[in-house]
């Protein structure tokens, strides 16, 4: 199984496989709308509009399993980032990073990360950097911001 076999379903409630994203360097994050680390949405939405048009894709996957900091309805969790933050990076529906319930993205990230830095994410807002051929290369913790990722992409774009 590759990065591209996996469905996922976009906020606005649409299935779609990540083969659409063949090709593309992808930042991919799980998202809180009442988190210490919301704010990071704005730096998200930078790195996008910076680097889309050479081929950078950022995917928000928000989740409600730390501390409930996501207790919204998708459509709920839509207008939030696009009011507050202006995101115009894909998101999708809400979603399992961990337990029985963890998504099939997640345990792909998790397992083939280059970093195993747990067999769990620990928080909102940690990222995986995806190269073009679909491979993990990087695993970032809540606390590195996205600004601090600029370089790591660039060396994949």
């Amino acid at each position: 199984m590759t990065i591209y076999d996996i469905k996922a379903k976009t906020i606005e409630g649409n299935e779609i496989t990540l083969a659409d994203y063949k090709g593309k360097v992808l930042l991919i994050v799980n998202t809180a709308s009442k988190c210490g680390f919301t704010p990071q949405f704005e730096g998200l939405e930078k790195l996008y509009e910076e680097f889309k048009d050479q081929g950078l894709e950022v995917l928000g996957f928000p989740c409600n399993q730390f501390k409930e900091q996501d207790p919204g309805t998708n459509d709920e969790i839509k207008n939030f980032c696009l009011i507050n933050y202006g995101v115009s990076f894909q998101m999708f529906e809400k979603l399992d990073v961990n337990g029985e319930d963890r998504h099939p993205l997640y345990s792909f990230l998790i397992e083939n990360s280059p970093k195993k830095t747990g067999k769990d994410i620990a928080w909102n807002f940690e990222k995986f950097l995806v190269d073009r051929d679909g491979n993990v290369k990087n695993r970032y913790n809540s606390m590195k911001k996205p600004e601090k990722l600029t370089t790591d992409i660039k060396k994949l774009l």
